[in-house]
């Protein structure tokens, strides 16, 4: 291409705003606020998933609390009472198995047995 033609550039756009951006050609937004609401929209879905679990793992435990008469290390319930409650059984932090084979499901310091006839023993964690 001969020296006295230039070729015209369209100018850069911010991935969130569109408007043209001025600086280093690398840049993606035009400013701070557009580079963090881009990224808050990218991992919106993660942090809602996350948070929804938290909560309803708050709640388990919660719910699991509120079974105990006061100064009990134990206490026994129902299934029915649980999900009464809004107990959701699909969530719990983790599993502990005694030297018995019984498994007892836990949301943080607190967990259940499954007894028979629907029934369940909620327990505190003993501090090691």
């Amino acid at each position: 291409m001969p020296a006295h033609m230039t070729t015209i550039t369209q100018p850069k756009l911010c991935l969130t705003c569109e408007k043209p951006i001025k600086g280093r050609t690398d840049k993606k937004f035009c400013d701070d606020y557009c580079r963090n609401n881009y990224n808050n929209q990218l991992k919106a879905g993660t942090i809602n998933l996350v948070r929804n679990i938290n909560n309803a793992l708050g709640k388990n435990r919660r719910i699991l609390e509120a079974t105990f008469a006061e100064g009990e290390e134990m206490a026994k319930t129902t299934q029915e009472k649980l999900l009464q409650k809004g107990f959701q059984f699909k969530y719990i932090t983790h599993l502990y198995s005694n030297k018995k084979g019984n498994t007892y499901y836990f949301c943080y310091d607190l967990g259940y047995l499954p007894l028979e006839n629907n029934w369940y023993l909620v327990v505190k964690r003993k501090e090691e």
